[in-house]
């Protein structure tokens, strides 16, 4: 059975997509079409602020692309030479991190991230509030156009000073339509088709019901959390697979036992 995975590539090219690798595991074909663009936006105002953790309580990242954005800055910066010492005092105070892609990035800039395990920005946000004194300095959040509002909500309610800074801008790739096109052209209809971003959804549902017409309702649809189900939900279908934590494994575990189940269990 195929599976179409809309979703960004792994952020390193050493080997096949983990979601890719791990549906075929258990007998899946599964094929990822990228659905995302970026555009990094106020790079200079961010590096001003990475550089200068005195400024700041500490770091959150909810996203693999803002971590991207650091790193730019970084690499740019005049005072690159710096950065280890830097990143010493960053690591001195809290970085918080959702899921393990993004960890697994933070690390890469020889930071320590906290509460990979967290899963959404909600969860996260819980976490901060009961680990943070609200006497803190602002806590550095680099962002994205798109980014949802509970984690900023919740720190403003309960006291915790934040520092936005918007450094991308998410649209859809220019590409998606042919690919998703030319897909469905030579693969057929997929038995589940898996979401990995509330923007997903936004950018190919619409695209989706022209190919699939009456037979949407025959696909399995899977959610790789509970945000990105939600903004499913919310356009009237039915998620049959959410994976429990936002990794491959789990939403491979999702989708085999959604594809193994009759309609007269759901």
């Amino acid at each position: 059975m195929n599976v179409l995975l809309l979703k960004e590539p792994r952020e390193s090219d050493s080997g096949p997509d983990p979601y890719i690798k791990e549906l075929a595991r258990h007998g899946l074909s599964a094929t990822l079409i990228p659905v995302l663009s970026f555009k990094f936006v106020s790079l200079t105002a961010l590096s001003d602020r990475v550089f200068q953790p005195e400024k700041h309580g500490g770091l959150i990242f909810t996203s693999p692309r803002a971590v991207e954005a650091v790193k730019m800055c970084i690499e740019n910066s005049a005072l690159r030479e710096e950065w280890n010492m830097v990143k010493e005092k960053w690591n001195a105070k809290s970085v918080y991190v959702v899921g393990k892609a993004t960890a697994s990035l933070v690390e890469s800039l020889g930071l320590n991230p906290q509460g990979e395990h967290t899963g959404t920005a909600d969860v996260l946000s819980r976490l901060i509030v009961e680990r943070e004194d609200p006497k803190i300095l602002p806590l550095l959040f680099p962002c994205g156009t798109l980014k949802r509002e509970v984690l900023p909500t919740t720190l403003r309610e309960n006291g915790l000073p934040l520092e936005a800074v918007t450094v991308y801008q998410t649209v859809d790739h220019p590409d998606l339509e042919i690919n998703i096109t030319h897909y469905f052209s030579k693969q057929g209809i997929p038995a589940s088709i898996a979401f990995f971003s509330p923007s997903g959804v936004k950018f190919c549902l619409e695209l989706l019901k022209r190919l699939v017409g009456p037979q949407l309702d025959q696909i399995k649809f899977a959610a790789i959390g509970p945000t990105t189900a939600d903004a499913l939900e919310a356009e009237g279908l039915r998620v049959s697979c959410l994976a429990e934590k936002p990794t491959s494994q789990h939403l491979a575990k999702s989708v085999v036992q959604a594809l193994n189940t009759g309609p007269s269990d759901w």
